[in-house]
């Protein structure tokens, strides 16, 4: 069992219910949508007190499995007016596992900035935040490790979030203390600001309590065991999520100065510098660390610390999203250039996909020349410091678009396309425009996948396959780059989370508890007022031809639609479920 604790802002009181049984594996996404589903929150405005923001573990939060300590943080998002659950390793799902923690709600909002303290017995204080008010995530961080200790995790709400920009993200501390795990899309950060509290902070203690605590353990041995013989887990440890860069610069998919190119160079005549093999050699060269887990226990260890010419450390992590949209798709080829701007974008708490894709449309509308460093850097300190130019960068790539009145702006449902540029990486892109999160490549990314000559159809019915299995792992609080595993083991991973919690869940449950998933968030925006104008691509991508390939987008959201209805329905009968699967939620 795991208590589970509703935090009142506006009275200062907490209410906490002990949760037991299959409750406990109907976390995360799940539990965001369903929440937001019976309460009736689709129209609501996302920065009223109204709008919880709810941050959910996982039933392996706390232990030392292999990536299953991610926390999911969800809202009504103030950027897409849609759902959103957005989440992220680090430690601090692990020490509300510790805590004996399944989750929090902060409802309402404070009168006053405030810091909110939980210990390892799992009581709530409140704590005054004006020291913290207006720093940088970096110095909020070791000024509450001043205050609250070391052997504690954080939550933090940047300066961006402070005043409510809409590409903040919420940063939590990495196994080391560096608050830069940040929960990053869909503007979370700026709820989390607007109900005005600057910090959560938790204990760290000790491994909770489980059910079967020696099946778990074996069954963490075993996963772990097959992680390691794993080769795309060996490929992604080796090299971090940089490697992707390599890929999709091979296969034309990589964006490239606002999506105008799919290649930055040609990997056959010229070295990709901006790819994980360049990035590996050189970190290694110069003492970084090319290999490092972002959570406690996890084996995959896909994130990195960069250093710089005299080996000290620039940024932790450097990873494929923020080279792709805050690197290449701004015209830089110099991963230092990135890495720098990475670590002011990890101060500031932002996402660096709706940050690269809002700078690059600056750069295509001719205020400054793609690859412009100082440019960037400058636009970074006006977000910094929140004045008006800075506000108006911070609301993200639509809104910023549409103030300069451009047409080649890379959004779908208002958020930032994210590094997979969607006329060659069909399935990824076909996710992006389906999925009620936003163009969110996490909710179904098969970048690799052979899409020539594949019908719409087809290709729908893959990113559904992938949409499903990426929003179940997002319940339970699994890292979707475990996949190549989790998804072949389903019997492994629900056997051992029946020995954590006492139930007797199927094999399929995983299968069914990302269907649900699924239809919760749809009816959710449907109820917000979704359609399929909200889900088509924007029309650049269909007239434009994409050098090198020469291809152009081919599916459309009505056609898209239909099929991923069909889908849906037919998985519905699967496991038993009415089409919209709302007779098992409630």
């Amino acid at each position: 069992m795991r208590d589970y604790l509703t935090i009142d802002l506006a009275g200062k009181t907490v209410e906490r219910e002990t949760w037991t049984g299959e409750q406990l594996a109907r976390a995360g996404r799940y539990y965001i949508a369903k929440t937001m589903v019976e309460r009736g929150l689709a129209k609501i405005d996302p920065f009223s007190p109204e709008n919880p923001l709810i941050f959910s573990v996982g039933p392996f939060a706390g232990s030392n499995m292999s990536n299953a300590n991610r926390i999911s943080i969800g809202c009504k998002s103030p950027l897409t007016g849609g759902i959103k659950e957005a989440n992220a390793g680090g430690t601090f799902g692990f020490a509300l596992g510790q805590a004996e923690l399944c989750g929090l709600t902060l409802e309402n909002a404070s009168d006053d900035w405030t810091v909110i303290y939980i210990t390892k017995e799992g009581d709530v204080s409140f704590h005054d935040a004006s020291p913290y008010m207006g720093k940088g995530v970096i110095e909020s961080a070791a000024l509450l490790h001043d205050e609250f200790g070391e052997k504690v995790s954080l939550a933090i709400c940047g300066p961006v979030g402070e005043y409510q920009g809409l590409m903040a993200g919420i940063s939590m501390s990495d196994p080391e203390g560096r608050p830069v795990r940040i929960a990053a899309r869909g503007g979370v950060g700026a709820v989390m600001g607007a109900k005005k509290v600057k910090a959560l902070v938790c204990d760290k203690n000790k491994m909770p309590t489980y059910h079967d605590r020696r099946g778990v353990m074996k069954a963490v041995k075993e996963y772990g065991a097959k992680l390691k013989e794993d080769a795309a887990v060996q490929n992604l440890g080796a090299k971090g999520t940089a490697l992707v860069a390599d890929v999709m610069n091979s296969m034309g998919g990589l964006p490239v100065r606002n999506f105008s190119g799919g290649q930055l160079v040609d990997s056959t005549k010229e070295r990709m510098r901006m790819g994980g093999d360049f990035i590996r050699e050189q970190n290694m060269e110069r003492g970084g660390t090319p290999t490092h887990a972002c959570m406690p226990g996890c084996m995959i260890k896909c994130s990195n610390i960069y250093a710089d010419k005299d080996g000290n450390e620039m940024v932790s992590p450097l990873e494929y999203e923020t080279i792709g949209l805050l690197g290449t798709n701004c015209g830089l080829e110099d991963p230092d250039h990135v890495a720098k701007l990475n670590m002011t974008a990890n101060d500031l708490g932002v996402d660096t996909i709706e940050l690269g894709a809002t700078l690059a449309l600056l750069m295509e509308k001719g205020v400054a020349e793609f690859g412009d460093v100082p440019f960037m850097e400058a636009a970074l300190e006006d977000i910094r410091v929140g004045n008006e130019r800075g506000k108006m960068l911070s609301d993200g790539a639509a809104r910023v678009g549409e103030k300069l009145g451009m047409t080649r702006v890379p959004v779908i449902k208002k958020q930032a396309i994210s590094a997979y540029d969607p006329r060659v990486i069909e399935v990824t892109g076909i996710s992006m425009m389906s999925t009620a999160q936003g163009a969110d490549h996490t909710t179904g990314n098969l970048p690799t996948h052979d899409c020539d000559g594949k019908s719409t159809e087809e290709l729908v019915g893959e990113s559904m396959t992938v949409q499903m299995l990426c929003a179940a792992a997002d319940s339970v609080g699994l890292c979707l780059f475990g996949r190549s595993v989790t998804n072949i083991n389903h019997d492994l991973v629900v056997g051992a989370i029946n020995d954590a919690i006492g139930t007797e869940l199927p094999n399929t449950f995983l299968k069914e508890l990302g269907v649900e998933t699924l239809a919760l968030e749809e009816k959710f925006n449907d109820d917000a007022g979704f359609n399929a104008e909200d889900d088509e691509l924007p029309e650049f991508f269909y007239k434009e031809n994409l050098a090198p390939s020469d291809k152009t987008a081919r599916h459309h959201a009505n056609e898209v639609r239909a099929h991923r209805a069909d889908w849906m329905a037919n998985a519905a009968v699967e496991f038993g479920l009415t089409q919209s699967g709302a007779d098992r939620l409630y």
